[in-house]
């Protein structure tokens, strides 16, 4: 079935004439029709749209491709409600700047997918669209807050697309569906027309990056979005391209500090380092020294001075809103600026800390989160003996976003209950191109993907 092929195959069929963008794109609708009703992944789907644009038949690097985006970005015309009845007014007049890049290679969008309310939580779910399940088991959730795009990928409803990730929010997803998800170094996919918008601070901690079910297809979509943007005021430069050197080793990070892991989780770490070290990279023990506190200066980060801009949105009606927008709000408060000082300046440390301690374990594997897909509203886990709670369970995402490095999520097994399991390659600073080397190179080792 062509819904079923790989992003890349498909812009070769395409190219090469073997289908046309209009069979690609009705494969794509039709099993949209059949599977949304069940996943509810879609804030809307532009049938017409996407019509006129395979009809055109922009021609690209992508051309013909069905990608989906996270309505969080600015579509033209469209509202990026963000999962919230605050924001239906919210229209864009332009695309962003990456939805924009998309169609210029060839893409062909075919709408915008599910959030939780203000892309506050770990679950998809709001008062304007409602809750997205896993396609895997309808009881648990995708993850978020990209959640909508790593299902409708998952469920081969699209074959790529475009989330961000402040918290997790394009890695955790990933992992809890089975695809893979990239969060570059800060700004390398520009964020110009991100609601709410990613500039300081807390554009310190949020990324724009792709999501698709292969690390090609990931690199690809990459490849076309990333490059300086002038309109982002964070937006950098394209770095020199990293080839992977036979002194450096690869290093294993199977646990954030004493926060157990799930024995599914553990698992796929284990399957991905023996992987690592059958295609030939030498793989050792990581431990890092003076990150232990990186979750607190990271929810810092995205709470205290992230959250006035949420409440700025609420307008004092925080009864109005839905859960997910508000389960983890922090009371208002002012801020003590010389602890906002202190706060860069730790991050800061931590940063050159990382930086010091990966010369020669270049690309770092580790766990995405602890623990796989959860059940809908669950906050507490069993893992390793002990009972954890959410903010623990995510450390091994948080600590990446703190530290504003790259990290590619991708499937390495399956839990006791079927689940997907991911591990994530985390990466220095810049180096997106080594990480997505190593990562094919992972991929390939598991057996593809």
């Amino acid at each position: 079935m062509i819904e079923q092929q790989t992003l890349v195959e498909i812009a070769r069929m395409v190219r090469e004439k073997e289908a046309s963008a209009e069979e690609v794109l009705e494969a794509h609708l039709g099993r949209i029709e059949r599977e949304n009703p069940k996943l509810n992944a879609f804030v809307w789907v532009d049938g017409e749209g996407a019509r006129a644009a395979a009809r055109a038949g922009v021609d690209g690097p992508l051309v013909g491709v069905p990608v989906t985006v996270k309505d969080s970005f600015d579509v033209a015309g469209k509202a990026t409600a963000c999962g919230s009845r605050f924001l239906l007014d919210h229209i864009a007049g332009r695309d962003a700047t990456a939805v924009a890049r998309l169609r210029a290679a060839g893409a062909i969008l075919l709408g915008k997918t599910n959030t939780p309310e203000l892309l506050a939580s770990y679950e998809t779910d709001n008062f304007v669209t409602g809750r997205t399940v896993n396609p895997w088991d309808p009881e648990r959730t995708p993850g978020g807050s990209s959640g909508g795009e790593a299902a409708a990928i998952a469920a081969y409803c699209s074959a790529g697309g475009l989330g961000s990730d402040g918290g997790g929010s394009i890695r955790v997803p990933a992992h809890f569906c089975g695809i893979v998800g990239f969060k570059p170094t800060l700004h390398r996919v520009p964020a110009t027309g991100h609601f709410p918008p990613m500039n300081l601070p807390t554009g310190l901690v949020g990324s724009a990056g792709p999501m698709a079910r292969t690390v090609a297809d990931a690199r690809a979509l990459f490849e076309v979005m990333a490059g300086y943007d002038p309109k982002d005021a964070l937006s950098t430069p394209e770095p020199g391209r990293q080839t992977w050197r036979k002194e450096w080793r690869i290093g294993v990070w199977p646990q954030f500090y004493s926060v157990p892991v799930d024995p599914g989780v553990a698992a796929g770490v284990a399957r991905a380092a023996a992987a690592l070290e059958s295609a030939g990279f030498e793989v050792e023990e990581f431990r890092p020294s003076g990150l232990e506190r990186a979750p607190n200066v990271w929810a810092f980060f995205f709470g205290e001075l992230g959250q006035p801009q949420t409440r700025e949105i609420l307008g004092g009606r925080e009864g109005e809103a839905h859960w997910t927008a508000t389960e983890n709000l922090r009371p208002a408060s002012m801020l003590d600026p010389k602890m906002v000082v202190e706060q860069f300046a730790a991050r800061d440390r931590m940063r050159a800390l990382f930086e010091e301690q990966t010369r020669e374990a270049r690309v770092v594997l580790a766990p995405v989160s602890s623990i796989p897909a959860f059940r809908h509203r669950e906050r507490r886990w069993e893992a390793g003996g002990r009972s954890i709670n959410l903010f623990q369970a995510m450390m091994p995402a948080t600590v990446v976003n703190l530290l504003g490095l790259p990290a590619l999520a991708l499937p390495a097994g399956r839990s006791a209950e079927g689940l997907p399991v991911g591990v994530q390659l985390i990466g220095r600073a810049f180096e997106d191109e080594l990480v997505f080397e190593v990562g094919r190179r992972l991929e390939e080792a598991l057996g593809g993907a």
